[in-house]
Order: C-alpha cells, then sequence, then structure tokens
C-alpha cells in the first residue's frame, strides 16, 4: 500500500500505528461494515465528520462508528450555538479527503478537532488513513495530543 499523507505526518512525528487493509465496497461505506472488515470492536473504530460553525467556522469530529453525533451537544462542546454538518461536496475542498477515507490527520488545513470522550477508554482507536481501504491503529492518546484535539461528549445517547 502507498503511504497517505496522514502516514507520512505520523512517520515524521516518530509516531507509532499500524495499518489495516479492507477491501471497500462501494455499496457500504458506513463505519460499522469497516468495523466488522477489520474485525474490530465498532466502539473502537472512529469515523472523521466536518461540520461548520456558527462562529467557529469548520471543526472536525472523530465519534465511534456506531454512533450518530448530536448536533447540539457538538455545539455547545466546541463553544458555539450551531453547527451543521458540511455537505459530501465541500469535504474534498475542505480537507483533501473524500467520503469514506477522511482522516483526522492531513487534512489540507488544520481545523480544531474533538473527539468523543470514549476514545480515551480504549487502548487503541481506528481512524482512516486518508484513503477508503485502510484504517490506521493507534493508541487514542498519541493521537489525540498529535491532532491537538479535545475531548467531549458528542453522541446521541443510544
Amino acid at each position: 500500500m502507498q503511504k497517505t499523507n496522514a502516514m507520512r505526518m505520523l512517520d515524521k512525528a516518530k509516531l507509532k500505528y499500524d495499518i489495516q487493509e479492507y477491501e471497500v465496497d462501494e455499496n457500504d461505506l458506513s463505519g460499522v461494515h469497516v468495523a466488522a472488515q477489520i474485525r474490530q470492536d465498532p466502539e473502537t473504530v472512529f469515523k472523521t465528520l466536518v461540520a461548520r460553525g456558527e462562529k467557529r467556522g469548520i471543526v472536525v469530529f472523530c465519534i465511534p462508528v456506531g454512533l450518530e453525533i448530536d448536533l447540539k451537544k457538538a455545539a455547545r462542546a466546541i463553544g458555539d450555538k450551531k453547527i451543521e454538518m458540511v455537505h459530501v461536496k465541500e469535504l474534498l475542498g475542505l480537507t483533501g479527503y473524500i467520503r469514506g477515507g477522511c482522516s483526522p490527520v492531513g487534512m489540507k488545513k488544520k481545523y480544531p478537532t474533538w473527539f468523543h470522550a470514549t476514545a480515551a477508554e480504549h487502548e487503541k482507536i481506528a481512524v482512516s488513513a486518508g484513503v477508503r481501504g485502510a484504517q490506521i491503529i493507534i493508541d487514542p492518546a498519541v493521537l489525540i495530543k498529535f491532532t491537538e484535539a479535545e475531548t467531549a461528549d458528542l453522541c446521541r445517547e443510544e
């Protein structure tokens, strides 16, 4: 597999991670499907979502693939009144990544980033490597520090 921008950035920072490749199913790009493909608990596989805050502008959220973001909780976490998800058509231009391959590492610009609070409870988590078909497996504390992210309760109650 070719190195992605996310992998190159982690390598440059001399951070330890593993890559887990999987077969992409264009008919099912869901994170839950990815978790099943890489044989990981969906609670430890995080999807990267991009939103726009009223005041803050573009922000990034990483949440477990089996959960849904709570826009009110997320807005409170970033100190904004209201946020909305960016349209999938905007994703590539803003981040350099496509849907199903969006990583919190190596976006075109450094956006404020938040991880769902449960990330810190796990020894390792998975996030997109920046392409469909590959996940970065990494210590969440290392990733949160590297991305200068914060943690907060961002998800709807199950």
